[in-house]
């Protein structure tokens, strides 16, 4: 004889019983993330005097390498990088932008001869702007033709004299996911200079600190150093060619959609 099934609960015990574990996870969310930049803060403090007193860039780089680690490990966010072995050293990286952590996250991965170039609206947040002039980021102007252009022209110099760079071309991001149209000036850099150009995937950071709050949560993030993209002198727009190609390639990696608008029908692209 066939045992009758097993009693179905009640509608909605399931749901019930998930209620609280979902409230009890947002609610420890939030010591987390204070103690996450309680760490943070407390190791850049902490580190802040030995800036000051290291004169080799490469050194003070390195230290706040360290600070980048500690501050992401102590977070519980776990960090995964592939395609180290094959970066070029020097090269221009760019990256897909989705969170104030992208920068840390670089920090944390590459090497400390690479150097960031950064909105000029940063230059404005006094501990901030301090700290990355510290470590020698360039700030560049994305709103005054003027400016612009001689901040354009100031890391191009910087790139033919050598100096690996590392560009987030979006120029922001925002809270609709996505991958955003990107501009011009790394690839500038790299293709008057001829360095090759390194497209680089950050994963997880949106899912860890998202856009429009304040308390990171841990997670999974992934930073894939993709092969690099030599500048081709020998097409008409080698700028163009190069911007192009390693946004096609970040496309076909992340996991958000694509944002470039497209031309309307008839106009070129």
């Amino acid at each position: 004889m066939t045992p009758p099934p097993p009693a179905k609960p009640p509608p909605g015990v399931a749901g019930q019983a998930s209620r609280p574990a979902g409230t009890l996870a947002r609610l420890l969310q939030v010591p987390h993330g204070l103690l996450t930049w309680l760490a943070f803060i407390v190791a850049a403090l902490a580190a802040l005097p030995l800036l000051a007193l290291l004169p080799p860039l490469r050194w003070r780089r390195a230290v706040v390498r360290r600070v980048a680690q500690l501050a992401l490990a102590t977070g519980g966010m776990r960090l995964r990088v592939t395609g180290r072995e094959t970066l070029p050293h020097p090269s221009v990286v760019v990256a897909n932008h989705a969170s104030y952590l992208d920068g840390i996250v670089l920090t944390a991965c590459l090497p400390p001869d690479f150097g960031f170039v950064i909105k000029r609206e940063m230059n404005s947040v006094p501990l901030a702007a301090w700290l990355l002039r510290l470590i020698g980021a360039e700030f560049v102007e994305r709103r005054g033709r003027a400016a612009g252009a001689r901040d354009a022209l100031r890391v191009v110099r910087l790139a033919a004299r050598g100096h690996a760079l590392v560009f987030f071309p979006e120029g922001t991001f925002e809270r609709t996911p996505g991958l955003l149209p990107f501009h011009r000036g790394a690839f500038a850099a790299a293709a008057r200079a001829g360095l090759p150009v390194v497209p680089t995937v950050i994963l997880g950071t949106r899912d860890c600190l998202r856009p429009g709050t304040l308390l990171p949560r841990p997670g999974r993030i992934e930073v894939r150093l993709l092969p690099p993209i030599a500048p081709d002198p020998r097409v008409d727009d080698p700028v163009t060619a190069l911007r192009d190609a390693a946004r096609s390639r970040i496309l076909e990696h992340v996991d958000e959609p694509d944002r470039q608008p497209q031309p309307a029908p008839g106009k070129p692209a």
